[in-house]
């Protein structure tokens, strides 16, 4: 009877272990991990990494762009998230620093993420670039508009994980010395650039290149380091040479003081720069100064494409996006969320392979094409905005070539 009832013992625990094993076998896959998920996997989010600048000077377009993504993750997740999971940002400070932005890197690669949105500044991306590359993690810059952004000097392929959501210096240089020859009529122009500054740097020397190739002439040429305030020694020669226009490719801080130093030295000539001048902070700096000034942008508030999206965002948050980040990080996201869709899988090779050969899909600013040659996208729209009565008024848009 013993040997019996053990036996019956034994049996009813191997029904037991099969049972357990029947209902538990599968093991959860770790927040960020590839493939497409079914069972329990499903409530796994899918990790999305931001490299944003929440503190000091670029705070104010870096809470913008984390705002514009927890709302389009929020109304992703809302209409059952992706292959049946939920999106979830991980977002870190860098400050818009390069040291920061190499640390947040190597944090966002250790927390699995399975593509990174950001970061805005061109060279806290380069910085970064290096960590995800090597970690073979997909990153789509924002507003970094350096080309040696995902092709390195000196190489000729793109790196294979890095990408950008906006146009290049080049293009930008571009459109805004074919402007000044062919919409303000200049001939003579002076430059005021920040020689610690790549974007700054960059933006000048394409700005050049294009004014002088087509019959336009630098009269004088100016520079200073970051953090300096004080530029009217540099404004005095441009003066003195004749510009007819002074291009300003600096942050909104120096173009907003430089601008005011300038009408003070009695200077009447135009005011024309890059896409960093879309900041309160140029007005509030540069008061009565910036009226009338020009700048190139990567979008508008005033664009038809996108006014339901900014009525949206500006009834969540209680103000308006501030300009052009916050666009570019959703069109980032929105690339992100299609590779997934259409590869079946979060592994992060999987996505920067789709990304590499992307075209025609609908982002928020129109339709997003990656050159595979350079990474960057093709035929994305710029824009020129004005300032009118202190605000940023759209002036006209422009096709990239």
């Amino acid at each position: 009877m013993k040997r019996i009832k053990k036996t019956v013992s034994l049996l009813l625990m191997a029904i037991l272990v099969v049972s357990l094993a029947a209902c538990g076998g599968t093991a959860t896959p770790p927040a960020g991990s590839g493939g497409a998920s079914g069972g329990s996997a499903e409530a796994q989010p899918i990790l999305i990494g931001h490299e944003v600048a929440l503190t000091g000077g670029s705070a104010l377009w870096g809470q913008s762009e984390k705002n514009a993504l927890d709302m389009e993750i929020e109304k992703i997740n809302a209409a059952g998230g992706v292959l049946g999971r939920p999106l979830k940002l991980i977002a870190y400070d860098n400050k818009a620093e390069q040291a920061e932005g190499v640390n947040v890197a190597n944090r966002l690669v250790q927390d699995g993420v399975v593509a990174v949105i950001g970061p805005a500044q061109s060279g806290v991306g380069i910085a970064a670039s290096a960590v995800f590359e090597e970690a073979k993690i997909p990153m789509i810059g924002t507003t970094a508009t350096n080309e040696k952004l995902t092709v390195p000097e000196g190489q000729t392929e793109p790196l294979k994980y890095i990408f950008r959501a906006c146009f290049i210096d080049p293009y930008q240089g571009s459109v805004a010395a074919t402007f000044a020859l062919e919409d303000l009529k200049v001939t003579k122009a002076g430059v005021l650039k920040d020689v610690g500054s790549d974007y700054s740097t960059y933006l000048a020397k394409y700005f050049i290149e294009t004014f002088t190739a087509n019959g336009g002439t630098i009269v004088a040429e100016e520079s200073f380091r970051s953090d300096e305030l004080e530029y009217k020694a540099q404004l005095s020669k441009i003066k003195d040479a004749g510009a007819e226009l002074l291009f300003i490719p600096t942050m909104q801080k120096e173009a907003g003081l430089a601008m005011k130093q300038a009408r003070e030295l009695g200077m009447e000539c135009y005011f024309l720069g890059g896409d960093a001048w879309a900041s309160d902070e140029l007005v509030q700096l540069g008061g009565a100064a910036t009226e009338g000034g020009y700048f190139v942008n990567i979008a508008s508030l005033e664009d038809p494409a996108i006014a339901q999206w900014v009525k949206d965002y500006t009834a969540k948050w209680g103000k308006a996006p501030t300009m052009p980040n916050p666009v570019l990080a959703v069109d980032g996201l929105l690339a992100v969320v299609e590779a997934i869709k259409a590869t079946g899988s979060t592994d992060p090779t999987a996505i920067a392979e789709w990304l590499n050969d992307c075209k025609d899909v609908q982002v928020l600013t129109g339709k997003l094409t990656i050159d595979p040659a350079s990474h960057n996208p093709i035929g994305k729209p710029a824009v020129i905005e004005t300032v009118k009565d202190g605000k940023f008024v759209f002036h006209k848009g422009v096709t990239a070539k």
